[in-house]
């Protein structure tokens, strides 16, 4: 008799860094019911985000494919609209094709908001910037009367650089809201598929919000101050950060951005993911409650983190620690174990490590391999590459190589002894100089293998033309998007 496939619930809150859970080191916040998932399962100390934005991310998980091959670099990007003609699926509709009830609950920041794109049931609460999408959290607030709020709607806002209390109670906040759904969701589940399901948290996300019961159980003297501004590295990031968040999206201004500021914002922050938490333990009680916990892998992590004041940057779309550093854990029932992995693995290892957990083949233009400790097959991948517009990084979870296009120069730092990345050591000496060229040297070849699919839409296929009657007499036509590996 074959063995059941398990479910497989995937939760991802938006803009996570690692440090802010109990599990990694954090004394100023607990996260028990996090921590009780790595305490049973895995947790990947050398976790990182290979594309630290919101859609860039999401778009990789998606696809499995990294995102220069994705053309997704920025939010201003999305996967194209006939990806399924190109021969790409996202992991969604091939777990749809073999057998799951796939499902997302909460922020998803698909273009547009209401694409399906291989999810058979969605509840969707949308990005905490995005006020005017119609989607099922604006309907639970309208039925109460109640309205999704700009920063700007909540006294403090400017003054404090987006660190507010949010008005409502907590089942009408964005994450108790989206807490709630998951465990209806569980609570309701009658499918005689096993369900693949992502739980998109829109918090810890800016603005800063968290119910003021939150911010009482944080223990602010012991929170870390945020680490220093160095001029060499930071002052063109530092100029772009300040330019960006004064958009209307956000519209703080940056400019000025004291330690007070900065220990504000990240008291917030961590009310924030102190609510996540409380969360992720109503979803655990769910489970557990409907009979469903040891049929079920759970996985835990975040799109990317959040700067909160280190470097004098606010937000994401950098490599550093803050920006890229992302949590992530897997709980699996036939193999409960606490492991702490220290294995450098990508965000994107998640897409294939839940086809791997589904007994389904991966397909072979996937950048994802599967997360190292789990009973999967990979071997342990030795480096982590990520793009983002402006910047690339090669790491192997010690030492790490960035370019900047903003700053024009490439940056080398140990993050084992220099955690908060303030010593370039590219020019050190012989040693480091030899570390930078080879970490260099693996990255442009990456990302040369990375253009080069980019163009797998506008392949003209294997025939060759030079005696191709038809392309000879005019009557050839271009099939496009060609679909990979025609």
């Amino acid at each position: 008799m074959s063995t059941p496939r398990p479910n497989l619930l995937f939760i991802m809150p938006d803009q996570l860094r690692a440090d802010f859970l109990s599990c990694h080191g954090a004394d100023f916040v607990s996260t028990p019911h996090i921590d009780a998932l790595a305490s049973e399962g895995v947790r990947y100390a050398r976790a990182y985000s290979p594309s630290p934005v919101c859609v860039p991310a999401r778009c990789l998980l998606l696809s499995g494919r990294d995102a220069i091959k994705n053309g997704v670099l920025d939010n201003s990007h999305f996967l194209r609209p006939d990806l399924n003609e190109c021969g790409i699926q996202t992991w969604a509709q091939i777990l749809s094709d073999n057998g799951y009830l796939t499902a997302s609950i909460g922020k998803m920041h698909f273009y547009p908001w209401d694409a399906s794109l291989g999810f058979e049931h969605r509840v969707i609460c949308e990005d905490k910037r995005w006020l005017t999408i119609e989607d099922d959290y604006f309907r639970h607030l309208s039925a109460k009367g109640l309205r999704k709020l700009h920063g700007r709607d909540h006294e403090g806002y400017q003054e404090n650089r987006g660190a507010i209390i949010c008005p409502y109670d907590l089942e009408d906040s964005w994450d108790g809201y989206v807490g709630s759904e998951a465990v209806r969701f569980i609570e309701e589940y009658d499918d005689d598929r096993p369900f693949a399901a992502m739980v998109g948290f829109p918090g810890p996300h800016c603005p800063y919000d968290p119910c003021a019961e939150a911010l009482d159980q944080i223990d602010v003297g012991k929170i870390p101050t945020a680490s220093a501004f160095v001029e060499d590295h930071d002052g063109p990031l530092r100029e772009a950060n300040i330019r960006g968040n004064r958009g209307d999206w956000n519209g703080v201004d940056y400019s000025v951005f004291t330690d007070v500021h900065k220990q504000k914002v990240r008291q917030h922050y961590a009310a924030l993911v102190k609510q996540i938490d409380d969360e992720v333990g109503r979803i655990v009680v769910a489970l557990e409650e409907t009979g469903q916990l040891e049929d079920t892998v759970v996985i835990f992590g975040s799109d990317h983190g959040d700067m909160l004041g280190d470097h004098d940057l606010i937000g994401k779309m950098n490599f550093y620690e803050g920006s890229c550093h992302v949590p992530l854990i897997v709980r699996q029932p036939a193999r409960r174990q606490s492991v702490i992995c220290e294995d450098v693995v990508s965000l994107a290892d998640v897409t294939a490590t839940l086809l791997g957990l589904a007994g389904v083949d991966r397909p072979d233009y996937y950048d994802s391999c599967t997360l190292p400790e789990l009973g999967l097959p990979d071997a342990p991948r030795e480096r982590v590459f990520g793009f983002v517009g402006g910047a690339m990084m090669n790491t192997d979870g010690h030492w790490k190589w960035v370019k900047n296009s903003s700053t024009g120069k490439s940056h080398l730092f140990n993050v084992d002894e220099d955690p908060h990345e303030q010593n370039d050591r590219q020019h050190e000496s012989d040693e480091t100089r030899g570390i930078a060229a080879r970490l260099d040297g693996e990255l442009t070849r990456q990302l040369l293998v990375s253009i080069a699919a980019a163009g797998s839409d506008r392949s003209i296929g294997n025939t060759p033309l030079w005696d191709d009657a038809d392309f000879g007499q005019g009557r050839w036509h271009f099939d496009y998007p060609a679909a990979l590996g025609s």
